[in-house]
C-alpha cells in the first residue's frame, strides 16, 4: 500500500538506499557479524551516495535535507536488509542534532564535512556501569582547568564505540548543581588518556561495535564544549524524542519485514498435507500481527509528520517507542514460533532478527521509563 507520507523523490531515494544495501552491505554482513565490526570504508561509501548527513547544511558537505522522512527511509531499508551492524542510524538520527544545532561555527567547519562524508564517525557516551536510565547517576567528571577540561570516568554500552572518531561525553562539570551540573564534551580520537575497552559480546547486533570507554585525566580543549556549560541535561532531553522516534521507525520496519517473510514461509511450508498458512491458528496469529503492525505504522508515520513540524512531544515519542518496540519483540517471537524448529536455526533470518531486536525495549530508554514519562504526562 502506498504510504501518503512520502513523495516521488523520496521513493527514488528509497530505491537508491535499497540498491546500496544490496550491493555494498548484504553480501558482507555475515562476515562483519563474525568480526564484530563494520569496516570504516563502508561509512565513506555510504557518504558518497548520500546516506549520511541529512540535516547537515550543504555548505558543510551535507545534503541540506532537514526532513526526517529521509532518515526514516534509511532506517527502514537498513532493517529490511537485516543490516543490524550499521551505526548509520545513530549518526543520522541521534548525533546530527547535537552536531548541527549545538556546535559553533568553528566546530561546524572542523567536524561536519567529515560527519557527512563518513570520514568522521561519531558516538554519544551517556551510560555508565552504575548509571543507565537514571542519567542523574552519572559520575564521569569534567573539571575546568584554564582553557581545558580534565575528564575522568568511564562509559559502557557505547554504540560505534570502537569506530568513533569523536565521542560526545556526558560529564558533570558542577557536582553541586544537580541536573544543571552536566555538560557535553566532545573527545576526539587519540586524546591522551582516552582508551577503549573490549568490543562487547552481545546477544544480537553482532556486527555493531559496542564498547567500553575510559577517561583518565583526559585534557580536552574548552573549545570542544558542545552547547552551553551546565546545559547538558537540557540538551539531552531536547533531543531524546527524535532518538526514540528513530527507534520506533526501526521497530516497525523490522516487524513488517519479518511478518512478510513469515507469511511467505507459511504459504510454502506444509504439515499434515497442506500449507501451514491454511490452519486457522496460523491465519489468526498472522491476522492479529498484521493488524497491530499496520496500526503501529500509522502512529509512527504520524509522529514523523509531527517531528518535521516541530510538534512531536516527549510523551508522543515515549508512546511510540515503548509500544512499537514491545510489538516488534512480540512479532519476532510469534514469527519464530510459526517457523517451528527451523526458527531456532541461525541460518534462518527469523532467528537473527529475534536476537537483534531484543535490545529495542532497553536502549534509548526502557519500556518502564517510557511508561513513566507517559504517566507523568497524564498528570499522575
Amino acid at each position: 500500500m502506498k504510504r501518503e507520507l512520502f513523495d516521488a523523490d523520496q521513493d527514488l531515494f528509497r530505491a537508491s538506499v535499497a540498491e546500496f544495501l544490496k550491493r555494498e552491505v548484504a553480501p558482507h554482513h555475515p562476515e562483519w557479524e563474525r568480526d564484530g565490526i563494520v569496516p570504516r570504508e563502508v561509512w565513506t561509501r555510504a557518504g558518497e551516495v548520500g546516506l549520511l548527513g541529512h540535516g547537515v547544511p550543504e555548505e558543510y558537505g551535507g545534503t541540506g535535507l532537514r526532513d526526517f522522512r529521509y532518515n526514516a527511509i534509511v532506517n527502514e531499508e537498513i532493517c529490511r536488509a537485516h543490516a543490524s551492524g550499521l551505526g548509520i542510524t545513530l549518526q543520522n538520527d541521534v548525533m546530527a542534532p547535537y552536531m548541527v544545532d549545538l556546535t559553533d561555527e568553528d566546530q561546524k567547519r572542523r567536524w561536519l564535512p567529515g560527519f557527512a562524508s563518513g570520514e568522521l564517525i561519531t558516538a554519544i557516551a551517556m551510560t555508565e556501569p552504575g548509571a543507565g536510565s537514571d542519567l542523574q547517576g552519572i559520575a564521569t567528571s569534567a573539571v575546568r582547568d584554564g582553557d581545558e577540561y580534565v575528564l575522568n570516568g568511564s562509559k559502557t554500552f557505547i554504540t560505534n564505540g570502537v569506530n568513533a572518531d569523536l565521542v560526545i561525553v556526558v560529564a558533570r562539570t558542577d557536582p553541586d548543581a544537580g541536573a544543571q551540573g552536566f555538560s557535553l564534551i566532545a573527545v576526539e580520537r587519540g586524546a591522551p588518556g582516552f582508551t577503549r575497552g573490549r568490543n562487547l559480546d552481545k546477544i544480537g547486533m553482532k556486527a555493531q561495535d559496542t564498547a567500553e570507554l575510559f577517561f583518565d585525566d583526559v585534557r580536552v580543549p574548552a573549545a570542544n564544549l558542545i552547547g552551553r556549560e551546565g546545559g547538558g541535561f537540557v540538551h539531552l532531553m531536547e533531543n531524546l524524542p527524535q532518538e526514540r522516534l528513530s527507534i520506533a521507525t526501526c521497530a516497525v520496519a523490522s516487524a513488517e519485514s519479518m511478518l512478510q517473510h513469515t507469511i511467505a514461509y507459511c504459504r510454502e511450508r506444509t504439515a499434515f498435507g497442506r500449507p501451514i498458512g491454511r490452519f486457522q491458528n496460523t491465519r489468526f496469529v498472522l491476522a492479529e500481527l498484521a493488524t497491530e503492525v499496520d496500526i503501529a505504522r500509522t502512529y509512527v508515520d504520524r509522529g514523523i509528520g509531527l517531528l518535521n513540524r516541530g510538534e512531536l512531544t516527549v510523551e508522543d515519542a515515549a508512546m511510540a517507542k515503548w509500544w512499537t518496540t514491545e510489538l516488534c519483540n512480540k512479532v519476532m517471537d510469534r514469527c519464530l514460533q510459526l517457523h517451528g524448529g527451523y526458527g531456532y536455526m541461525m541460518e534462518y533470518p527469523v532467528a537473527r532478527a529475534w536476537q537483534d531486536t531484543r535490545i529495542q525495549t532497553i536502549y534509548g530508554g526502557t519500556t518502564e521509563i517510557m511508561k513513566e514519562i507517559v504517566g507523568r504526562g497524564l498528570g499522575l
